[in-house]
């Protein structure tokens, strides 16, 4: 039995990697400094933006770029809100666009932040068959930043799983 469950976890955990070599939790920049240099960032504007990925490069961490632009994915278990429970809004790190509300977070125990979920006007979906498997890839809606990926073995309402990289996120908290 403790082989089928470490087999079962082996395969859940590669279902949520996006690629083979993880990125590690950055400490070089705090998302107030990212959005602070970053011309684009803003969490009103939803017109779709044309940014080269020379000019993300300039801009963005290099975390941040590796998973934004490049698909890469962070390291399980070791995301700022893979265990995060406060009430309020996620968004795009990238461009500051709405992706999620709290209330659709859910401990997946994935090792990754999960939702079950998403802002319809902040996402969109693209088919990835990358590493040998068939996955749904979600991207931000206003800058095409990869996020994660979307499965559908979530709890209800939905019954999705939104598994997304935390560095790919900018949480701002409810007002007291």
């Amino acid at each position: 039995m403790k082989t089928m469950i470490s087999l079962l976890s082996l395969v859940v955990l590669h279902m949520c990697a996006q690629v083979q070599h993880p990125v590690s939790p950055s400490k070089s920049k705090t998302m107030s400094d990212t959005a602070k240099n970053n011309p684009y960032y803003s969490r009103t504007e939803r017109t779709h933006l044309n940014v080269s990925d020379t000019e993300w490069k300039q801009i963005l961490p290099p975390d941040l770029y590796a998973v934004a632009r490049e698909a890469s994915t962070e390291y399980p278990f070791t995301g700022k809100y893979n265990d995060f429970d406060q009430f309020g809004e996620y968004y795009c790190a990238v461009c500051g666009n709405h992706l999620f509300r709290s209330d659709a977070k859910f401990a997946s125990t994935c090792g990754w932040p999960s939702f079950f979920e998403a802002d319809r006007e902040g996402v969109y979906y693209k088919r990835d068959v990358s590493h040998g498997m068939e996955r749904i890839e979600v991207l931000c809606k206003r800058c095409d930043s990869h996020l994660g990926h979307v499965f559908n073995d979530g709890p209800e309402p939905t019954g999705m799983r939104y598994c997304m990289n935390s560095v790919s996120l900018d949480f701002v908290p409810d007002k007291k």
